[in-house]
């Protein structure tokens, strides 16, 4: 069984490490396909440099991600890279895509505007089981900690059927002895979610800015909400699907 890891924060990030090793524990084969650069905020944009028709693609190797995993920098956004690795870009059809671990919480219904997670519900929408890590905070400490929680999660992304759905898990960034558990979470009400802004012209740096609501306080059950009471959570997401349910106007 082959794992996609990819993450909005680019090839750059630890996290990338964080999810081949889980990845690798478990007995997969993994492939590492980021982007080249810092691509938060991205959602499920299909924004890639192309170059005689062709993604511009160059091996690098992420940091932390161990020997055994190809590892890519890609110049796209992580959605496009769930997108054409479902038709064979990168070699074989990953059977799973794991997605972060992301600097920054995705909670609430922000998640749609999300790298991290749109990747994910790219993968889940063709066809792909597929997984969102998120650490909460902009400068991680507790990498382990996100490892411990995606080793417990893994076995049941990977053992359930594909059925168009991802699951989004966000972790407090405390040590494995302080953290409270795992809980299955609803949305908040927006969440928080980290964006990039690009250069305004030669030589300014990107910023990274983070939208939140209040939620953690206010939603208490919320995902937002127990995330910053100490608890992992849990969330499953549904890709896009048309309710039938419902008569909408026709003529």
């Amino acid at each position: 069984m082959l794992a996609l890891v990819t993450n909005d924060d680019g090839i750059d990030s630890p996290g990338l490490g964080v999810l081949a090793r889980c990845a690798l524990a478990h007995g997969l084969d993994v492939l590492v396909a980021a982007p080249h650069e810092e691509s938060s905020g991205a959602s499920a944009a299909l924004h890639g440099a192309q170059e005689d028709g062709r993604l511009l693609v160059e091996e690098r190797r992420g940091p932390g991600v161990p020997d055994e995993a190809r590892s890519l920098a890609v110049a796209a956004d992580p959605a496009l890279i769930a997108f054409v690795s479902a038709y064979g870009a990168f070699g074989d059809v990953p059977d799973v895509v794991l997605s972060g671990v992301n600097r920054g919480p995705n909670v609430g219904n922000a998640v749609l505007h999300s790298g991290t997670v749109g990747a994910a519900l790219s993968a889940a929408a063709l066809g792909m089981r597929s997984l969102a890590v998120s650490l909460d905070a902009e400068d991680p400490r507790h990498w382990e900690t996100a490892e411990h929680v995606t080793g417990r999660v893994l076995d049941w992304v990977v053992g359930s059927p594909p059925r168009r759905r991802t699951l989004n898990v966000n972790v407090p960034d405390v040590p494995v002895t302080e953290l409270r558990g795992l809980r299955r979470a609803p949305l908040a009400t927006f969440g928080a979610v980290h964006a990039r802004v690009a250069p305004a012209g030669d030589g300014d740096p990107a910023l990274v800015i983070r939208y939140e609501g209040t939620e953690w306080s206010t939603e208490p059950e919320s995902d937002a909400g127990l995330l910053a009471q100490g608890w992992a959570t849990a969330s499953l997401l549904i890709a896009p699907y048309a309710d039938e349910s419902v008569t909408v106007p026709g003529f």
